[in-house]
């Protein structure tokens, strides 16, 4: 139970935990022994830089490890979704540890471009059953490394959209049952701060948007890789709460792997810009068509 203070100081952390959040004082928990040793944030943020006119809403065919286009500081959110690298079209056939320098090197550029309390958000599932390979636990450690702080992390639930698997083992039998997942994982980190800048920048988000995407489990379906044209596409939804939620009107988003473009296409829904990378021209292309023909649907509306 929590200790009442005043109504104006909010409530602080009994030896039970408190149920009160607004305007809690939680030192007494972050000053115990369980965060001795954890990295701190920075005392001081970084001016941001802004991005080149002729960098914005660019789409671009080439490694994002190496984002020369891309000013340090000057990227708000990114949000991307890895290929698992599992023999699919646009994948290559790397071990584990090639993998995962792959990805390093991608999050290291990213922590180079991204401006201090800017927020990266990971869409990841885990891989096979022989064993199992908890995707999602190496790129923690990795990210944690090149001095990323954990937010938390979003379970997306997908429900009865997704994969109707029967690769369940051994049928009604305690043998060799096998889990069949139906979700993914949703990595929420930053960058030196904890918190964004101050500004007079906008935040559009509702009350109830906010009550909804604050949650750490979040139900919404799977999306068509045909209808898309793209192998593993994620849901506009997707990237769409996560721009709401961690982004200012006007900000810059990244995605790195970009994919079918479906990241650029909710940051130019919501008001955002965008800025993404892709090795393959027959996806860049894709997702240039996919801005384009909202933009063009917008205009015959107005």
């Amino acid at each position: 139970m929590a200790t009442r203070l005043d109504k104006k100081q909010g409530t602080s952390t009994s030896s039970f935990g408190s149920p009160g959040r607004i305007n809690h004082d939680s030192s007494s928990f972050y000053n115990s022994r369980l965060y001795e040793g954890l990295a701190s944030d920075v005392t001081k943020i970084r001016a941001e830089n802004l991005m080149p006119e002729c960098y914005l809403n660019k789409h671009f065919c080439q490694s994002s490890e190496n984002m020369v286009q891309l000013p340090d500081r000057s990227v708000h959110l990114m949000i991307t979704s890895p290929p698992y690298n599992v023999t699919k079209a646009y994948d290559n056939n790397l071990n584990l540890d090639e993998y995962r320098s792959l990805l390093k090197s991608i999050w290291k550029e990213t922590h180079r471009v991204l401006v201090d309390g800017g927020r990266v958000c990971i869409n990841v599932a885990n891989l096979g059953r022989k064993p199992y390979i908890p995707l999602h636990s190496y790129i923690i450690e990795d990210m944690q490394k090149l001095g990323f702080f954990m937010r938390g992390e979003i379970i997306w639930n997908k429900g009865t959209s997704a994969s109707p698997s029967t690769a369940w083992g051994t049928w009604l039998s305690a043998k060799n049952p096998v889990l069949r997942d139906i979700h993914e994982y949703i990595l929420i980190f930053c960058k030196g701060s904890y918190t964004r800048e101050k500004s007079d920048k906008v935040s559009d988000i509702t009350r109830d948007e906010f009550l909804e995407y604050t949650k750490s489990v979040w139900d919404f379906s799977a999306v068509s890789a045909k209808k898309i044209g793209h192998p593993a596409p994620f849901p506009e939804e997707l990237p769409k709460r996560l721009i709401k939620l961690y982004s200012f009107v006007g900000d810059v988003v990244l995605d790195p792997f970009l994919g079918s473009g479906t990241t650029s296409l909710a940051a130019v829904k919501t008001n955002r810009n965008y800025v993404g990378y892709d090795l393959n021209q027959d996806y860049i292309d894709l997702a240039d068509r996919r801005v384009s023909t909202y933009l063009d649907v917008t205009e015959i509306d107005i």
